[in-house]
């Protein structure tokens, strides 16, 4: 018979082993318990207070249905400028910069043959799917691993992995070095096109998607307001003098003839200036969810859906038109509508959703100055033009500038390079020349020089430590130029851009949606580089190999 002592011992024992065998059985779960299908959408210069502004006009199954039933991150911030395209979809699946990554803008400098290159140009791939256009493109510029090839590794390539955009950056960059496919609009055709970097010609669900020809019904409409046009408080007269107007237009207002405009707006390039161009991604989304069976089975997929016409109506009229409203009125219905197609081909708690965007955007500079706010143009060309005269008169007949681009100036290496009597000392003292000269230029802020920035930390705060981030050795330019808040570089005062390290510029959506996410917000500061490491831990694969950010631990809190 056991004593009370001997009974107590084994009481404890059992104990131990029941909570220690659950806690490791639960461990085993939810290791193993990965969503069928992660669904990643980047929304094209879209700012975080778009949510807040037209959040009573939007319908409960899109944009609230990730507010309600996900989790926001309302602080989420791009950590470097410049903040474009490229760049920002290479950031947000490689969870890392471009002082890591090496997507310094869309087009840039190429110091080795002295040309402009775009930042999926190769000129090894040809088109897939018509016989001529743009398609010479892959990720090979990309010098980090995507939260994409991770999961491609992690599952000895059997999970499938697809990135669609009407932008074909948008589409390569988040679908990897190991993606399955990247598709994307060719304007010449009004088709989705690939690569020969993927495949050799194009899956058939997705030539007899293009069968449809559905461009020719959305252009064979009018574009007009969702709701009635009075109710959009939200944004500034349809009639603005800070909006550009379409081709064969008067005024930048509504309705627009599409069937009349189409010609003179360059047939299927007028797609992509209409909201109608997100109907036709999103029903491409859907085609490939059935084509490609994603989420159908135990291997984790991931499907990349980047909504770019945001970007191109948003550059042609700013925020504040009621164009720009619409079209945000009409994605909700577009989220909506791949959320009902998800629950239904995956299954509702079957997948994860993330939503952000690549950057946001600049109000209209003249809006502001004729409003009373700091705001102006800098000319990129003019400045060029003056710093050669001023440079000329220390260093007589010499061209000491190869190019000026992305607000960064790159020095010809050949006037310093080979010449007994140059040395490193000229090209510190032509970099701080150059540095004093955009001082006296109203609207710079400040010059970084290449030697200040590799000298720097990567960590550093600030607009320094902004610049430090998106600077890479290898290709950026020798000086960096950064403007004052509310400028940017423009020959027109209609419409507006983005690329500052300015909060208008940072500031993007950062939702969470599904299997693995709780409800709830956070306000703590988080930059983008943080949503790839998360999307990792959620799935338990490594992060990517270039990742600086970290979870947002407040998801697994």
């Amino acid at each position: 018979m056991l004593t009370l002592f001997q009974a107590m011992r084994v009481y404890i024992f059992a104990l131990t082993f029941i909570i220690f065998g659950a806690a490791s059985a639960q461990t085993t779960v939810s290791i193993s318990d990965r969503p069928k299908l992660v669904v990643g959408i980047v929304v094209d210069q879209m700012r975080q207070e778009y949510l807040y502004r037209y959040y009573n006009k939007f319908g409960n199954d899109g944009f609230k249905r990730l507010i309600g039933d996900g989790f926001m991150v309302k602080n989420a911030h791009y950590n470097y400028t410049p903040t474009y395209t490229g760049p920002g979809h290479a950031s947000v699946y490689t969870g890392t910069t471009p002082a890591v990554h090496g997507i310094i803008g869309n087009d840039f400098y190429n110091k080795k043959n002295g040309k402009m290159v775009n930042c999926v140009e190769d000129s090894l791939q040809k088109i897939v799917g018509v016989a001529s256009g743009n398609g010479d493109v892959s990720p090979w510029r990309l010098l980090s691993s995507t939260v994409t090839d991770e999961l491609e590794l992690f599952t000895q390539k059997r999970a499938k992995v697809i990135g669609l955009s009407f932008k074909d950056r948008g589409a390569v960059l988040p679908a990897g070095h190991l993606g399955d496919a990247a598709f994307w609009f060719d304007s010449g055709t009004g088709r989705f096109v690939s690569s020969s970097y993927y495949m050799s010609k194009l899956p058939d669900w997705t030539e007899k998607f293009n069968s449809l020809n559905l461009p020719d019904k959305y252009l064979s409409q009018e574009w007009n307001t969702l709701l009635p046009i009075e109710q959009y408080t939200e944004s500034g007269p349809d009639d603005s003098p800070y909006e550009k107007k379409y081709a064969g237009k008067t005024k930048p207002t509504f309705p627009y003839n599409l069937p009349q405009m189409r010609k003179q707006n360059g047939n299927f390039d007028l797609l992509y200036m209409t909201p109608f161009a997100n109907d036709y991604l999103t029903e491409f989304a859907k085609a490939a969810l059935e084509g490609e069976k994603m989420g159908k089975d135990d291997i984790s997929d991931f499907l990349c859906v980047s909504y770019s016409t945001t970007d191109a109506i948003g550059h042609a009229v700013g925020p504040n038109a009621i164009e720009v409203e619409d079209t945000y009125l009409r994605l909700d219905r577009n989220i909506a509508d791949l959320l009902k197609t998800l629950d239904k081909e995956v299954g509702a708690g079957n997948y994860t959703l993330f939503l952000t965007a690549d950057h946001a955007v600049a109000d209209v500079p003249q809006y502001l100055k004729d409003n009373k706010m700091p705001a102006g143009y800098y000319n990129e060309n003019y400045v060029q033009a003056k710093l050669n005269e001023y440079l000329n008169g220390y260093f007589p007949g010499k061209k000491l500038i190869a190019n000026v681009s992305n607000e960064q100036i790159f020095l010809n290496q050949d006037a310093f390079q080979g010449n007994p009597k140059s040395t490193g000392l000229d090209m510190f003292i032509v970099s701080e020349l150059i540095g004093k000269y955009l001082l006296t230029v109203e609207g710079v802020a400040n010059y970084y020089t290449e030697g200040l920035l590799r000298q720097g930390n990567y960590n550093d705060g600030g607009v320094k430590g902004s610049v430090i981030r998106g600077y890479h050795p290898k290709r950026s330019g020798d000086v960096v130029v950064v403007l004052e808040p509310g400028w940017f570089e423009s020959g027109s005062i209609q419409g507006t851009t983005h690329g500052s390290p300015y909060t208008y510029d940072t500031n993007v959506p950062m939702l969470f949606y599904g299997k693995g996410i709780k409800k709830g917000v956070s306000v703590q500061y988080h930059p983008i580089t943080d949503i790839a490491p998360t999307i990792s831990a959620l799935l338990n694969i490594k992060f990517p190999s270039g990742c600086t950010g970290n979870p947002v631990s407040e998801l697994f809190e």
